[in-house]
């Protein structure tokens, strides 16, 4: 297991005076660098979010999807420009070419 990252000082955030604006909207904003990779979830990640994440904590899963199959674990693009009839002949059309 590796060393613990720091959490995230939150001391210095000054509390918002108005009712239902968020503390933070008073932060700066992140300068985060645009993503280039993909997690499995499909959601672009920045690599300074990445670095900040300590995949070895306990209340971290970082293999969400063991023991799932081959075919549970393919990614699905859905397009939204199908049709539910046309895309389910589409899908049905795939796997039968393989």
């Amino acid at each position: 297991m590796t060393a613990a990252k720091k959490t995230v000082d939150t001391s210095d955030v000054k509390l918002s005076d108005v009712p239902g604006v968020p503390d933070t909207a008073l932060s700066p904003l992140a300068d985060l660098t645009p993503a280039t990779d993909v997690a499995a979830s499909g959601a672009l990640i920045e690599p300074e979010i990445v670095s900040g994440i300590d995949t070895d904590h306990p209340a971290v899963d970082n293999t969400p999807r063991k023991g799932q199959t081959v075919s549970a674990n393919q990614i699905d693009f859905n397009d939204p420009t199908l049709s539910p009839d046309a895309a389910v002949a589409a899908n049905l059309q795939a796997s039968q070419a393989d």
